[in-house]
């Protein structure tokens, strides 16, 4: 990381665990910092907002790939959607939230309610089809059971 970049990641409060390229998101292309205790509001803030849960750099490095072209999606989409990223301390929690089950993902949501997920890389033309498309479904459930199990 330049240190220019170390300076600014450090000024804006960036979790450990992040690489350059998803601190990048953050510090030149504005996205949120998300977790478990701030979702709830950033969502309601309203509209579309795209959630990257990247995931370990190391076992998933796609999710360095999805970090570098997120911004270049939303210059492109269709409408407007805000990006937040989930720090990689706290991804399982969203995950578990929004059913995610494979890293990296990209979650959909629209004035606070859950819409869609996207997950791992794909190539430019069907991630270009496939953000349109999300931008333009309908709220729904987010695909997980919805009630947590409690052993006795």
């Amino acid at each position: 990381m330049s240190n220019s970049l170390e300076a600014s990641a450090s000024a804006a409060g960036t979790p450990p665990l992040h690489t350059p390229l998803v601190t990048r998101l953050t510090v030149e292309f504005g996205a949120a910092w998300v977790d478990d205790t701030t979702i709830a509001d950033w969502a309601a803030q309203g509209g579309d907002r795209v959630l990257l849960l990247a995931g370990d750099a190391v076992r998933y490095p796609e999710g360095q790939d999805v970090a570098v072209v997120l911004p270049e999606l939303q210059r492109g989409a269709s409408r407007r959607f805000a990006i937040g990223v989930a720090p990689r301390d706290r991804e399982d929690e969203l995950a578990r939230r929004y059913g995610v089950t494979r890293w990296p993902t990209l979650v959909f949501l629209r004035d606070g309610q859950y819409v869609t997920a996207i997950a791992g890389m794909l190539d430019w033309a069907p991630f270009q089809q496939a953000v349109k498309a999300a931008l333009h479904l309908p709220v729904s459930r987010p695909p997980t059971i919805g009630i947590p199990v409690v052993s006795a």
